[in-house]
């Protein structure tokens, strides 16, 4: 009996970076049946734990270990320094996805785009190509572990009846500042949960308080149990952060609010539900400032995310 071929991918960090590997985990089981290997940080390991497609989850800590298997490929999609090195100690072909960084740089700091028209997700099914495999046009999976469960105040909200507000992200310059958040919500007779992470915890307290209703799910709930939220919601307004991408594996309408970064650099929902709108502010000579984001706005103003049209975000979720 000839055994699979071991495919080894990577990618580090983050979640919505190892959301948007998915359709490659899944080409490379499935067109090749491939015993798939992945290695990323310890903290992801959620992201990936109920994928079917995957066989065996790499700890980066471990990595030395990598070197004992007899890998046919290695496909990196993270491609810093640091996957290079643990490329180069394993056997088998290499490829690595291109970052791009020429093209960001230059339309980060002259304004001069000739990034290509083409998501990140395609980009990174074209480090795979040599093996033979090929986009199915599914987009993007995630996988909910069966037990993941709701306690109230989550689990008495209606499915398909709530939106699901995520008002964190990586970057200060990627949030929507909590006023602007207050301006919608006020504005909207849905009921919401806001999801985010620990770090979240206070603007959201802000809000609710301002607004007098709505539930605060940041720094109360585990990475699936916030996906599950989106999952169900009728209706998901995003930052570009990881949930945004989670949103758009269920097929969610999405509402995703751009600050200091842009959909050009091609990390935009990919394949989400028709009647997903991007809403962003063109008008400034200034944006985008940086191709991931900063703790402050390097000219003081803000203006990408103060001056957003709250109107437009308000008429989009009806």
């Amino acid at each position: 009996m000839t055994s699979k071929p071991k495919i080894l991918i990577i990618r580090l960090s983050s979640i919505g970076d190892i959301v948007l590997t998915t359709p490659v985990i899944r080409a490379i089981s499935q067109q090749l049946n491939a015993e798939v290997h992945f290695l990323t940080k310890p903290s992801f390991f959620p992201v990936l734990f109920d994928n079917p497609y995957i066989d065996v989850l790499h700890s980066y800590e471990d990595r030395d270990a990598l070197k004992n298997i007899e890998f046919e490929a290695v496909i990196d999609l993270h491609n810093n320094l640091k996957t290079y090195f643990i490329k180069r100690s394993l056997k088998g072909k290499h490829s690595s996805f291109s970052k791009l960084n020429i093209e960001k740089w230059l339309l980060t700091t002259f304004k001069i785009n000739r990034l290509p028209k083409k998501h990140i997700v395609d980009r990174y099914l074209q480090a795979a190509a040599f093996l033979g495999v090929t986009d199915d046009g599914k987009g993007l999976d995630y996988f909910i572990p069966k037990d993941t469960q709701l306690q109230a105040p989550f689990s008495d909200l209606q499915s398909d009846k709530y939106l699901a507000v995520v008002i964190g992200g990586q970057h200060a310059t990627k949030i929507l500042p909590a006023q602007k958040v207050i301006e919608v919500l006020s504005k909207i007779s849905s009921p919401f949960v806001l999801v985010g992470g620990p770090e979240d915890q206070q603007r959201a307290k802000q809000i609710i308080t301002a607004l007098g209703k709505g539930i605060n799910g940041c720094g109360y709930l585990s990475l699936n149990q916030s996906a599950l939220l989106v999952k169900n919601a009728r209706l998901v307004i995003s930052n570009d952060t990881g949930m945004m991408h989670i949103a758009a594996a269920f097929s969610k309408k999405i509402i995703s609010v751009w600050g200091n970064t842009v959909p050009d650099f091609g990390m935009y929902p990919y394949l989400a539900n028709e009647h997903s709108a991007i809403v962003e502010n063109k008008d400034l000579w200034c944006r985008p400032c940086s191709k991931i984001g900063y703790s402050k706005c390097p000219l003081g103003h803000f203006k990408c995310m103060n001056q957003i049209d709250t109107n437009k975000i308000i008429s989009l979720s009806e």
